[in-house]
């Protein structure tokens, strides 16, 4: 037996759980049947293909980095006249 909160959420009695080996984060998928719901599991993706599509994401995006810091021109660093050293100097009381 489950019952419905404020929310529309149920909870699954843990047998059930146990039985159809349901775990945290897993998809259902619910169907209405008449007056009653049906409710399974939904594949999982295939984890091979997954993990493909995301290493070429990642590829694509390391490759557009390199390409950003290869055309950055780094201007050489000018004088301000201060070091960072003097700063912590000056804020200091004596």
């Amino acid at each position: 037996m489950a019952k419905v909160t404020g929310k529309f959420q149920i909870t699954l009695p843990k047998a059930v759980v146990d039985h159809c080996g349901i775990r945290v984060g897993d998809e259902l998928e619910l169907r209405p049947i008449g007056r009653s719901i049906q409710m399974a599991r939904r594949s999982a993706p295939d984890a091979a293909r997954l993990r493909h599509e995301r290493l070429t994401h990642f590829n694509r995006a390391t490759k557009r980095q390199r390409a950003r810091q290869a055309s950055a021109l780094v201007a050489p660093a000018r004088s301000r006249g201060w070091t960072r050293e003097e700063l912590y100097i000056r804020g200091r009381t004596r």
